[in-house]
């Protein structure tokens, strides 16, 4: 009802929805995503900057930090311009370039709305599907009125920016993105129009595939590492052994850190960013484990019971890296976080470079701790930490303070020249 069928998750699998995945394969495939390395070594440096000069926004800076490599990705929009204070319902702090603050507000509020519709049994239409066809203004019966107005806030959050593309393109100044360079090579497409509804769709659905996941997992972490400052240190330990003090993490650093990697893995395992992953409906009659799943059932793929399913000696409740360093390691979270088959994100090599890059610049120059509170004698006091989580598509941290400071005047120098480096 809100035509969220239109975009390549919850598309059905026909000619469109191949057309939308080959698409996405192509801009995203490894060699292609290596072009975006350099602006995601940037918005690394930009969050870690805003976390020393103003860590009590943490939250803030991280969800700015996912949305800026999505922007630039998708779209080409710049990560940094000239400071200005832009206020709204969801971001209030000094952020870079109107249009790109503009997006990210609008997408936060819509991929909220999306992620509480899309769950099974959110609306009464989903149980009775005849009410799908009952006028928006029958008193008591909101799911329409609901549908019309979360499908005009989903085109807006699509067409805008890819509007803005187009008219980069024909003033000659579009710098390359993902829209673009499909754009560029439309050339051999059999119906134009259809081809740019493809791009405009596949490049819409980034956002809320890549930046949401981005941002929940990097607020995973910082709870991880407030909860157990010694793994936190051993993490830091093998990082300053492999990149040292004199730059940031770089994307040629995957590969040189097994525990920094582990660590990562164990964040995505412990607590899935999509814990019910996304809806399917089943093409052909099929058996599981003795049971009997007719054609065109919607099944759902329970990842929290996967990442919970771990063959280790430790609980499976509990946060411990160690456990894929084992001789015989859990499932790699990557190969069931990312969707299954031929739904898999095909962004999955972009996301798990941003997150490798946020999380070890994190490392590199922070130390995450409990919350600090003041006593009654003036004495600071560490606090625990207890965190719920939202109940949508996406599983989000709800708000929660932690203590983040400088490891070093060094680092914290490296960072922000880093930070002001143009890309």
């Amino acid at each position: 009802m809100m035509g969220l069928d239109r975009g390549m998750p919850l598309l059905q699998y026909d000619d469109k929805w191949r057309l939308q995945r080959k698409l996405a394969r192509t801009a995203l495939s490894g060699d292609a995503v290596k072009k975006y390395h350099g602006v995601q070594s940037h918005v690394a440096a930009l969050m870690c900057n805003s976390f020393l000069t103003d860590p009590a926004h943490f939250r803030d800076h991280t969800r700015l930090a996912a949305g800026r490599i999505i922007m630039s990705v998708a779209y080409g929009l710049p990560v940094s311009d000239a400071q200005h204070e832009v206020h709204s319902e969801i971001l209030c702090i000094p952020l870079a370039d109107h249009i790109l603050v503009q997006y990210i507000t609008h997408a936060e509020a819509t991929l909220e709305m999306i992620s509480q519709a899309t769950m099974p049994g959110a609306f009464i239409a989903d149980i009775f599907p005849i009410f799908r066809h009952v006028p928006s203004w029958v008193p008591f019966i909101s799911c329409k009125k609901e549908a019309q107005e979360g499908r005009a806030m989903i085109e807006h959050l699509v067409e805008t920016p890819f509007e803005h593309v187009i008219k980069d393109i024909t003033a000659g100044r579009a710098p390359p993105s993902f829209t673009h360079d499909l754009l560029a090579d439309s050339s051999d497409a059999d119906n134009e129009t259809e081809y740019k509804h493809a791009v405009l769709w596949s490049a819409g659905s980034l956002y809320g595939a890549g930046g949401e996941t981005t941002y929940t997992t990097v607020l995973v972490f910082l709870i991880c590492m407030a909860r157990h400052p010694e793994i936190q240190k051993k993490a830091q330990e093998e990082l300053d052994k492999v990149v040292g003090q004199e730059r940031i993490p770089a994307p040629i650093d995957r590969g040189k850190l097994p525990y920094v990697e582990a660590v990562i893995k164990e964040v995505m395992r412990w607590k899935p960013a999509l814990p019910l992953g996304i809806p399917r409906r089943v093409d052909k009659d099929d058996e599981y484990c003795g049971y009997h799943i007719p054609s065109n059932s919607i099944v759902i793929p329970n990842v929290w019971a996967v990442a919970m399913d771990v063959p280790s000696k430790y609980p499976a409740s509990d946060f411990v890296p160690e456990r894929f360093l084992e001789d015989h390691p859990p499932i790699d979270p990557a190969s069931y976080s990312f969707g299954f088959g031929r739904r898999v994100c095909p962004g999955k090599l972009l996301a798990e470079n941003s997150v490798f890059l946020l999380i070890t610049s994190i490392l590199y120059c922070c130390n995450v701790s409990l919350p600090v509170t003041v006593d009654e004698r003036g004495q600071k006091r560490q606090t625990e930490l207890s965190v719920k989580f939202t109940t949508g598509l996406v599983s989000y941290p709800m708000p929660f303070e932690c203590s983040i400071e400088p490891r070093s005047a060094e680092r914290s120098y490296v960072v922000k020249r880093a930070a002001m480096d143009v890309v």
